[in-house]
């Protein structure tokens, strides 16, 4: 399957910006499902976008602040992040595969069973 490698992660002040990016290998993205993922140590990942063809989703904690996109023609995405916040501080991981839909309103994303992603890459927000 597909391997995935991000890049881009970096110490940045509160409010700065990053921008992270997700090289493939082996295959191709799937534009069905790719997005972005972070965690935090000892707790589980938390499903930040997932775009499709069809759809376009962001979490709220993040929505207005960060956007994804495939770059044209290709194989690799990216997440540029703007006004970042402490709480932002996460190893991130780019995903190939990801599923997203909507919730009370509220988007979901999540990670199917067989689903890639990379090795991740750590952004630290903090002054």
């Amino acid at each position: 399957q597909v391997q995935l490698v991000e890049s881009g992660g970096n110490l940045v002040e509160p409010g700065g910006s990053l921008r992270l990016s997700c090289a493939a290998s082996g295959g191709t993205l799937d534009d069905y499902g790719i997005g972005w993922f972070r965690q935090v140590p000892g707790e589980e990942r938390e499903g930040i976008v997932c775009i499709s063809s069809s759809y376009e989703y962001y979490i709220n904690s993040v929505k207005g602040r960060f956007v994804m996109s495939k770059e044209q023609g290709v194989n690799a995405m990216h997440l540029q992040m703007n006004n970042l916040k402490p709480e932002d501080t996460a190893v991130y991981y780019c995903v190939d595969g990801c599923a997203g839909y909507l919730m009370n309103g509220r988007a979901v994303v999540t990670l199917p069973p067989g689903a890639s992603w990379g090795p991740g890459t750590q952004v630290t927000v903090s002054s």
